[in-house]
Order: C-alpha cells, then structure tokens, then sequence
C-alpha cells in the first residue's frame, strides 16, 4: 500500500511538473502612437491585433468584421475598415492604418472581430476591442457607451494618464452591468523587458462589483489592456457541433511617466 502511495504521488508530481498551470491570456489589441493629438502632431499610426501581451506572443487575426472610429463628442463615425492593410506582429498576421481626424473630439477607436476558435479551450473568443484618443483639445463624451455586445465604459478618463493613476471602467452587456465578472489586466510587455516572478504574476484579475465596476492602478508606463469575460448567449457550430462564445469587452489604456522626457 505504501508503495502504490509512493507511485501515486510521483505521478502527480510529474503532472504538476510538466503540465502547464496558467493558461496565458488572450487579448484583441489596438494600440495607437499617440493618444492625444494637437495642432503639431494631427495623425497616429494604429495596430489591431490578437496577442499574449506580456508574454509578447501572437495569434493570427483574421480581417475584422467592424473597425470603426466613433467621435464620441459630435456622433461623428468613421468606417476604418476599408483603410486597414495587413502587416506582421510578433510573427502573425495584423492590420494597420492612419488615423487622421480632421474634426475636434473625442474618438473611440472600435473592432469587432471575427470569433476565433481556440481548441485548448474548446470555444470561440471575441473580444470587441476599443480605445480613445483626444484630439484638438477636446474631452466631452468619453463615457458614453457604444451599445456593443460587451464593452468597457471608462469611468475615468481613458486617456491624459500618469502611470500609478487609479483607473476605473464599467462592464456592460447588451448594456446592462455584468457582476462579478473576471477582468484580466496586462502589461504590454514590449521587447519582453520586464519579468514575472511567477505565472500567476502575468495577469492580474479583477472582480467587477455590484455594479459592474473594476479599479487598477498600473504600476508602470506603458499600455495597458483590460478584458472583461463574459459568455455569449449564443453558440457557434464547430465540426457540427455546438461551441460556447467567450465575448471579451477590451479596453486598451495608456499611462505616462510623471516626467515628460
């Protein structure tokens, strides 16, 4: 009996040992050079994509269903999909474009793309991704919601940011508050620079509350990705057979250094 425990517990030490613990998360990306533009600096360079943004590993994006620029402010919308070209991004497929606003506002920069299926975990993912830039001194209208699926609504102003700032979002689905719902917070760990002391350590996780509200002060400058988890209320047919949808509402942040270098 003694040895049968003995052999027991050495292969579930080699289980623990040699099957990974931590599956690394998924996030649609848009980043954007710049987050405020002025009279000097009137355009930015922005980059969707679909990636492990501390781990710095990408995944294939197909072309998206919806990329739009909404000027939150006046109601202005901008259909940015014709004006995406592919490019490579950690050695996978993404798209990118110019963004060149010509009218004073707040813009929220939108994608939804198509579901991506994930066979690790036997579902489809989808996360309508968005993020804001000021432009021309204006920043009224930054927390209105979208009407999407699943969205982040910034409660703090999504852009003008130190790093250390607390920054807070509202979760909504078909546009109610989602409570006690996972969000997953990353760094986007550029050239790999900074090191996790363990797994757990490469994604942080927030419960939103009974409002649907999440907090987080990021520590460092840089972007920041915020995903909130929620499953459709639909499935998709994989192989015939009916697969469960996680819907993710992404918001991408950006913080500053205190010192402007």
């Amino acid at each position: 009996m003694a040895l049968k425990n003995y052999f027991r517990k050495t292969v579930m030490f080699l289980l623990i040992l040699f099957v990974p613990s931590v599956c690394f998360a998924h996030f649609g990306t848009i980043l954007t050079k710049r987050t405020m533009l002025d009279q000097r600096h009137r355009k930015t360079t922005v980059v969707f994509a679909f990636l492990h943004p501390f781990e710095q590993t990408g995944m294939n994006l197909a072309k998206p269903d919806v990329v739009k620029a909404v000027n939150m402010t006046h109601g202005r919308v901008i259909n940015l999909l014709p004006k995406i070209r592919p490019i490579k991004i950690l050695n996978h497929r993404a798209w990118k474009t110019i963004f060149r606003p010509n009218f004073p506002g707040v813009y929220c920069l939108y994608m939804v793309p198509k579901p991506y299926w994930e066979p690790a975990e036997d579902k489809f993912i989808k996360h309508i991704t968005k993020t804001y830039i000021g432009a021309f001194g204006e920043e009224d209208g930054w927390g209105k919601p979208l009407g999407l699926e699943v969205e982040v609504v910034p409660i703090t102003r999504p852009f003008g940011l130190y790093a250390g700032n607390v920054f807070q979002g509202k979760v909504l689905k078909n546009g109610k508050p989602v409570v006690g719902t996972n969000v997953e917070v990353e760094y986007f760990n550029k050239g790999s620079k900074v090191k996790a002391y363990t797994e757990y350590m490469v994604t942080q996780v927030i419960h939103t509350d009974d409002n649907g509200i999440f907090t987080y002060a990021p520590p460092r400058p840089g972007w920041w990705g915020f995903s909130a988890l929620t499953t459709a209320d639909y499935k998709i047919k994989h192989k015939g057979q009916e697969k469960p949808v996680e819907v993710g509402g992404v918001i991408w942040v950006k913080f500053l250094p205190w010192n402007k270098k």
